[in-house]
C-alpha cells in the first residue's frame, strides 16, 4: 500500500460509503432516516460540551443539516455507530490542522461504560491506516473528560500537549489534551480484533 499524508477528497468521498464491522458494532454512513435518533442521542449537554462542533440544544434540524452536509463534504469521514441496527453515536475523521486528520467520536450517554467508543475508534483507525493510507492521526479530549482520554490511550495515541479549542456548545474555548498516533506505533501495539470492511 502506498503511504500518503494528504488523501484526496475523492478518497474521503469513496471512504464515506464504507461499512465497517467490529465484534459488536456496524459503522456506516448516516442517512436522513437516522436524523431523529441522532438528534435524541446528541441532545445531551454532556456530549456537546465535550465535542468541538455539536451545538446544545441539538435539534432534528441540526441532525438533518449534519447528514446532508457530511454527504457532500470533502475531507471528512463521518460514520454512524450502530448496535443491533440502532444508532448509538458517531465516529470519523476530519481535517482540522496539519497534515494528519483528527479522529473524533461520541456515544450516547445510555451507552457509556461498554467500550463502544474504543471499539468504534479502533475500526476507524484501522480503516485510516489500511484503506486510506495515512501515516499518522491526531485526536483531542477535553482535559475534564478522562473517559475520552482513556479511549485514545487504549488505541495507542500518545499525548503531545494541550491547546485551546473552541467548544460550540460553550460559546468559548477550553483546554484540550492533544494526542497523536503514528502508523508504526499502531502496527506494533495493535492487538484488537480486525475490522471487516463490508462495502
Amino acid at each position: 500500500m502506498t503511504l500518503v499524508e494528504d488523501v484526496s477528497s475523492t478518497s474521503f468521498r469513496e471512504s464515506s460509503t464504507a461499512v465497517l464491522e467490529t465484534e459488536r458494532l456496524v459503522l456506516r454512513a448516516p442517512c436522513l432516516e437516522d436524523a431523529k435518533a441522532i438528534a435524541q442521542l446528541a441532545n445531551d449537554r454532556r456530549i456537546a460540551e465535550n465535542t468541538t462542533r455539536i451545538p446544545h440544544p441539538y435539534r432534528l434540524a441540526d441532525a438533518e443539516t449534519f447528514i446532508t452536509t457530511i454527504s457532500r463534504s470533502a475531507g471528512e469521514l463521518a460514520l454512524l455507530i450502530t448496535l443491533d441496527d440502532m444508532p448509538i453515536g458517531a465516529c470519523g475523521l476530519s481535517q482540522l490542522e496539519g497534515p494528519a486528520p483528527d479522529l473524533g467520536y461520541w456515544v450516547g450517554a445510555a451507552y457509556w461504560g461498554h467500550n463502544y467508543a474504543t471499539e468504534a475508534a479502533r475500526a476507524v483507525i484501522d480503516h485510516a491506516f489500511t484503506e486510506l493510507g495515512y501515516d499518522a492521526l491526531q485526536a483531542g479530549a477535553r482535559v475534564t473528560n478522562p473517559a475520552s482520554r482513556r479511549v485514545l490511550e487504549k488505541c495507542g495515541f500518545q499525548w503531545t500537549g494541550v491547546g485551546l479549542y473552541r467548544i460550540r456548545a460553550l460559546s468559548s474555548s477550553a483546554p484540550i489534551d492533544r494526542f497523536r498516533l503514528d502508523r508504526g506505533i499502531w502496527a506494533s501495539l495493535r492487538s484488537w480484533r480486525p475490522v471487516r470492511r463490508v462495502a
